[in-house]
């Protein structure tokens, strides 16, 4: 990636690139470019041009003549459309023929050239992305290995061919099973998050609402009263008429600070729904987070770097620690707020993402810090310390807040 920021020819050859990519698989799948990768096992279609193997009676291929070769290429030529066609189909129906289509390629091109089982391994791999019952994509599997096995006991060619096609047609179809498996029950937990964090600010503007409506109600009535009243004196009593409007404005200048308090709770939203999340996503995943959540008034800026950190770090201890514990310490002191996240995971180097980059430059943008320590089988923390206003830094000193595992 440097190689590429540094060159504007590389950076315009890999937008291209990447424009191709989209259009032959879409960005909404999420696989990147697995599926351009996945071509490459197309290149033991080409075995037999490099090894000849002579199997005494049994009628096996034994080198790659051009009728054959030229047959191989063409039948790659085919390939391709229907292969991609497999990522861009919206129908089942679809998805079906472009598969059947490669599995016929691997029949065809088969008396000619016994590494065409490679296109049956795609369409059993391909099979496994089926949305359908787990027993009718096996079923699927079944008939296609079946009519393979035929057309290999047909033609002469040792079993060992086919026994070779049904072991990795079978890793690859269950590979593909549980990874699209893995991707659904993702999805259906970003959506548990995104429940989450939208139910905990729903809860807070009802809460605010409630303590506005409780405040406000009362005040405003009093203000009303106390207006009416110096109306009334202002032509009788200019003294007492003074005297109710310095009231309504002391009424009111208190008002406006219990709504500030009032308020106050909902910079705190961000923080605790992604304590929630936190705790959904990573006990989903069989890692066990413990915290409390209490009560502290930080500025909205630090808040939400501390959110987005924290998420940032969950995220990481989901995808790569392998942990089967986490735990979150936030403490208000020495003029800053110190959020720890530690997992026991397996620790290690690590490689900074776009995701570490960007916590750090917001963390530093507000004067504070990041430091990670991650140690060989000794899990990671991750320290974020971020500088508090003078009022918090009193707030804190008298006791302050702390999340911790319990």
């Amino acid at each position: 990636m440097n190689a590429l920021a540094a060159s504007p020819t590389m950076r315009t050859l890999y937008a291209r690139l990447l424009q191709i990519r989209r259009r032959l698989v879409p960005d909404e799948l999420g696989l990147g470019w697995a599926p351009v990768y996945m071509l490459g096992y197309l290149v033991f279609l080409f075995v037999p041009a490099l090894f000849d193997y002579d199997g005494g009676s049994a009628k096996v291929w034994t080198g790659m003549p051009a009728p054959q070769l030229g047959a191989t290429v063409l039948s790659i030529a085919v390939f391709l459309p229907l292969y991609f066609g497999c990522y861009r189909m919206r129908r089942l129906s679809g998805e079906i023929a472009c598969m059947l289509g490669i599995a016929g390629l691997g029949y065809g091109l088969l008396p000619f050239n016994p590494f065409a089982n490679t296109y049956l391994i795609y369409a059993v791999a391909i099979v496994a992305t089926f949305n359908l019952r787990l027993a009718v994509k096996l079923a699927w599997t079944v008939a296609l290995l079946a009519a393979f096995l035929l057309q290999v006991l047909s033609l002469r060619y040792p079993v060992f061919v086919f026994a070779i096609t049904l072991v990795i047609s079978i890793a690859a179809f269950f590979s593909n099973h549980f990874l699209l498996e893995n991707t659904r029950k993702r999805a259906e937990l970003k959506l548990s998050h995104d429940e989450v964090r939208r139910l905990a600010a729903l809860a807070e503007r009802e809460r605010i609402g409630r303590d506005l409506h409780d405040l406000l109600g009362h005040t405003l009535s009093l203000v009303a009263l106390k207006s009416e009243l110096a109306g009334k004196l202002i032509d009788r009593d200019v003294v007492a008429a003074r005297r109710e409007i310095d009231e309504v404005m002391r009424v009111a200048r208190d008002a406006l600070s219990q709504v500030r308090r009032a308020v106050t709770g909902i910079r705190a939203a961000g923080l605790a729904a992604e304590l929630a999340s936190a705790k959904l996503l990573l006990e989903s995943d069989g890692v066990a987070f413990r915290y409390a959540l209490g009560e502290l008034e930080i500025p909205a800026d630090v808040e939400t770097a501390l959110a987005l950190g924290l998420r940032e770090a969950v995220t990481n201890i989901q995808r790569h620690a392998r942990a089967s514990s986490a735990a979150v310490t936030l403490d208000a002191r020495a003029g800053a707020a110190l959020l720890r996240i530690v997992d026991d995971g397996r620790g290690g180097a690590l490689v900074p993402g776009n995701g570490l980059h960007g916590m750090r430059e917001r963390i530093e943008a507000l004067g504070g810090r990041l430091r990670i320590d991650s140690k060989p089988g000794k899990g990671t923390e991750v320290e974020i310390e971020l500088p508090l206003p003078d009022r918090v830094e009193a707030a804190g000193a008298r006791g302050g807040m702390t999340i911790a595992p319990r």
